[in-house]
């Protein structure tokens, strides 16, 4: 932003003109925005952005936006579209950035960042295509936004999607010393006759459930709560949670990136059927979530013995008093994905699923019902 000092007329002055003393000229950075630092943060993330490109992303140098190929082509796509749909989705991590800067360790959040985009994405039928992110900050430090953009990098390479955009915004009167904050935008294809339709699930269908890695990106003003009141120290191991980690790094643990094994699994079972539905399992847990999934004429009865609940979740559990239908309402409880399969296919989709790294587990059932999901510890 340019400026400019007001003109002088070359004439030396007896006395001195009323009004506020001469200050020296304002710039842009004092007033709390370098450019400079900006564009070396460019120039430090350009290799991470470059990795997650394929033959699709255009490379236009000096452009103010991505550019992408809808080829759809088995050349370059593995398969051909008959009736492409885009979907695009948008999220951020909430809350677990305090975490990330109340431990200094910024290389995990961006794959957060992916993770909560990308799973929402894939519960449409959708493959993620291409990935932009929004990162503000009080002050850009380099160093510090180039090990989130690393973490966005890893998380697209794991979605399978390119990272072909951003903004980074320095706003030292909106943000406070020291804070970021992170908005991620996704967008995908599906076939028009394969999009997820939660009309498709039937009585008898089978519930499997994935593994979470973790609390993944929800409910951290809660688990913030829960170390501040039970005067907890991040930079601390707890034997009874993992002895190998801090409590600040099991908290920094990434959400889960499920693309690639749904992905595979809708490319491997051609029937549009055999897979009737799918949640991702963020805030509200997984009752709230998975009840997006069902119509008004089916219940899903779910038994929580089937799935091993995350330690984390047991730990804040305990040093908070937390009661159990608060940590279900807000956490995933162990549970970060879930399909609902015809019940012919429901051992080989969970095979399928394991052999592609996932753990998944069969914790469900489709009945008559109202669209809701009930516990069986709970009736």
């Amino acid at each position: 932003m340019a400026t400019r000092s007001a003109p002088t007329t070359g004439r030396t002055k007896k006395k001195a003109p009323d009004g506020p003393a001469p200050r020296a000229p304002l710039t842009y950075a004092k007033s709390g925005v370098s450019i400079e630092e900006g564009d070396r943060f460019v120039d430090m993330i350009r290799r991470d952005v470059r990795r997650t490109h394929g033959p699709r992303v255009l490379d236009r140098p000096g452009g103010f936006a991505g550019l992408f190929r809808l080829d759809f082509n088995e050349k370059l796509f593995k398969r051909n579209y008959r009736e492409p749909v885009l979907v695009a989705c948008t999220d951020g991590v909430g809350t677990k950035v305090k975490i990330a800067s109340d431990t200094g360790r910024y290389d995990t959040i961006g794959i957060d960042l992916v993770a909560m985009n990308v799973n929402d994405l894939i519960v449409e039928g959708a493959e993620p295509l291409f990935f932009l992110d929004y990162i503000a900050a009080h002050k850009i430090i380099p160093e510090q936004l180039a090990a989130v953009v690393k973490g966005i990098s890893d998380g697209c390479r794991q979605a399978g999607a390119a990272l072909i955009g951003g903004e980074t915004a320095e706003m030292p009167g909106v943000y406070p010393e020291g804070e970021i904050d992170l908005a991620g935008f996704a967008v995908g294809v599906v076939e028009l006759e394969r999009a997820t339709s939660r009309e498709r699930v039937e009585p008898g269908d089978v519930v499997i459930g994935l593994e979470s890695d973790g609390v993944h990106s929800n409910g951290y003003s809660l688990v913030r709560a829960v170390v501040k009141e039970a005067g907890l120290h991040l930079d601390k191991v707890y034997k009874d949670l993992d002895k190998s980690r801090t409590l600040g790094e099991v908290l920094l643990t990434p959400t889960r990136i499920y693309a690639k094994p749904i992905v595979a699994l809708q490319r491997a079972y051609t029937v549009k059927k055999i897979v009737s539905g799918m949640a991702h399992i963020t805030g509200s847990g997984l009752g709230d979530n998975l009840e997006r999934a069902l119509h008004p004429k089916v219940d899903a009865i779910l038994d929580p013995s089937k799935w091993p609940v995350t330690p984390v979740f047991t730990f804040l559990q305990q040093h908070g008093s937390i009661d159990e239908d608060e940590m279900r309402r807000v956490f995933n409880m162990g549970i970060g994905y879930c399909l609902v399969v015809r019940p012919t296919f429901a051992a080989s989709i969970a095979t399928r699923l394991k052999r592609a790294g996932e753990r998944p587990h069969l914790i469900g059932h489709i009945v008559k019902g109202s669209g809701k999901v009930r516990m069986t510890d709970r009736e």
